[in-house]
């Protein structure tokens, strides 16, 4: 087993300690596991995609006008607040 230094934000730590403790586990442990998960995730046999690109979503065809698209959110914001949500 080879051992490693890693820097943590201090946020971070504190979940990952608070985490491992509830487990009765190695902070040691968790990163491995959290690696083991990531890697299993992302495997590097994939070959790395181009260029990413906005995914193109079918809406079903129908098409809204913009302006009215902002009168609806603005009625909708103006509804919740009178509702005090």
């Amino acid at each position: 087993m080879t051992r490693t230094q890693i820097q943590l934000p201090d946020a971070l730590y504190q979940r990952a300690k608070a985490f491992a403790a509830q487990r009765e586990i190695s902070l040691a442990e968790v990163t491995r596991r959290g690696l083991e998960l990531f890697l299993d995730r992302f495997p590097s046999d994939a070959p790395p995609s181009d260029a990413w690109t906005l995914p193109c979503v079918d809406a079903g065809r129908i098409k809204v006008p913009l302006q009215a698209l902002r009168g609806i959110a603005a009625d909708e914001e103006a509804t919740r607040s009178l509702n005090g949500r």
